[in-house]
């Protein structure tokens, strides 16, 4: 009897498979000119997909990095003005940015925004580091740092401040201590003693061996008058 059963199971999934299979043929045979032209169309975007990438994407981020190179070395020699705008023969940051995006990397509208704010112009610094979408922690914290002093120079305190908590709260440890002091000056400048004393008191107590750290009790004193 048990024998039975089992054989009568072993038909039925058989006949189960059978008919699926015959279901797939079935579907398959109604719409197999469907079916041929979605797997075309997959192959050609596929390949298109990867010729782009290949032949024009990554030769223009070469292209891009090779422009941007000249821009770079004047931003580190503070020049800031010919690492933005260039000097007929090289581009400067704001033309690679229009002409390649972020091909060259992402950092290019961290060196624009800063290269804005050297040169005083505090609404087009913001509108590039805006843009910066760095993960890089120290060059994110740096691009939330700039973005409260473009505030701070515009007497947005406020905004720097939610800034500077920002760059804290991203920044490598090393840097910490500075982005603490800056927010506490906002603070001070918006009346909030009590909250700058707490940015002060943070670096006296986590970050004592930082630059910071070593005039900090004058700032202390002068918030808890």
């Amino acid at each position: 009897m048990a024998q039975k059963n089992l054989n009568e199971k072993e038909a039925q999934r058989q006949e189960n498979i059978e008919q699926t299979v015959s279901a797939t043929e079935q579907f398959f045979n109604e719409n197999k000119k469907t079916i041929w032209c979605v797997v075309a169309a997959v192959l050609v975007i596929g390949l298109g997909a990867l010729a782009y990438n290949k032949f024009i994407y990554q030769p223009k981020c070469v292209e891009a990095m090779q422009q941007a190179f000249p821009a770079e070395m004047s931003f580190q020699n503070g020049e800031y003005e010919l690492a933005l705008n260039g000097d007929g023969n090289n581009l400067g940051f704001a033309d690679i940015i229009a002409d390649y995006g972020t091909k060259a990397g992402k950092a290019v509208y961290l060196y624009a925004g800063i290269c804005e704010l050297q040169l005083g112009n505090n609404e087009e610094a913001l509108s590039y580091l805006k843009k910066y979408k760095g993960k890089e922690p120290i060059l994110a914290a740096r691009a939330k740092s700039c973005e409260g002093d473009a505030y701070v120079a515009l007497g947005d305190y406020a905004a720097a401040v939610r800034s500077y908590k920002a760059a804290a709260a991203c920044a490598d440890n090393v840097f910490v201590a500075g982005y603490l002091l800056k927010e506490g000056s906002a603070l001070e400048a918006l009346g909030q003693k009590e909250e700058a004393l707490a940015c002060y008191k943070t670096i006296e107590e986590d970050y004592p061996q930082s630059i910071e750290a070593y005039e900090i009790a004058k700032h202390i004193a002068r918030v808890s008058e």
